[in-house]
């Protein structure tokens, strides 16, 4: 099992400023928490020994909050002096992993899948990128990912309103070499000049789940977020 993690933690969050006021996203107040202490209760209950904080935008407020350790979990920091877009986040931040693999997070969504299952399901075909995935009803502010009978993602598709799709749940799996190999600039968007990019060239896989997500990128989500995690285990 992947005892390393990388967690996007550098946002801006300019569309909960109203609500969060000088504060990074990841560290919006849920119940008397940050968002990114559930993360982390999350990742340590699978076994995760180090986590590797991408940070950026107030970044002091993370660092003074964590320091370099929770409860046994052994924190990293890698910390942009300029924007690098979350390629590039992930790419300076991966230099700080020992392991072939690594999970990355984004620091603002919750995913509550099975990181046992979806290793395995990373090492059974071999990828080199692997994406879970989340099927969602009436859709229009997410892109979807279509993927074949072997799971290998073949399309991504623009934002707009649809019945139901698989969409970018916002935890990956990356092989380590692979991506300090790809020789991409110090500043490129993950999502637009990788994924979206290299996926007909290289075989990347999705997993689907239907596991609770939510994304506080928005008020009404991040109110969601307050209710539903009254209930959560990880905490």
């Amino acid at each position: 099992m992947v005892k390393e993690a990388i967690i996007l933690a550098g946002g801006l969050g300019t569309r909960l400023r109203k609500l969060v006021k000088d504060l990074p996203k990841p560290m919006a107040d849920i119940n008397g928490k940050p968002f990114l202490e559930y993360i982390f209760y999350y990742l340590r209950s699978y076994g995760v020994k180090k986590i590797i904080l991408a940070i950026g935008y107030k970044s002091e407020i993370i660092k003074d909050y964590f320091d370099f350790k929770f409860k046994d979990v052994s924190i990293f920091y890698s910390e942009e002096k300029e924007l690098l877009g979350t390629g590039g986040a992930i790419k300076q931040a991966i230099t700080l992993a020992q392991e072939k693999d690594v999970f990355i997070l984004n620091g603002d969504t919750f995913f509550d899948i099975n990181l046992e299952r979806f290793y395995k399901f990373h090492k059974d075909k071999n990828s080199k990128i692997s994406l879970a995935l989340k099927r969602m009803e009436n859709l229009d502010r997410y892109g979807v990912i279509e993927i074949d009978s072997d799971n290998k993602i073949v399309a991504f598709l623009e934002k707009k309103h649809r019945e139901s799709g698989l969409i970018n749940g916002g935890i990956y799996l990356i092989n380590r070499d692979f991506y300090l190999s790809l020789r991409l600039p110090a500043k490129f968007s993950f999502e637009k000049d990788l994924l979206e990019k290299y996926y007909s060239i290289y075989n990347f896989y999705g997993l689907p789940f239907d596991s609770y997500f939510i994304d506080i990128g928005v008020p009404e989500d991040y109110e969601r977020a307050k209710k539903d995690f009254k209930k959560f285990k990880y905490g």
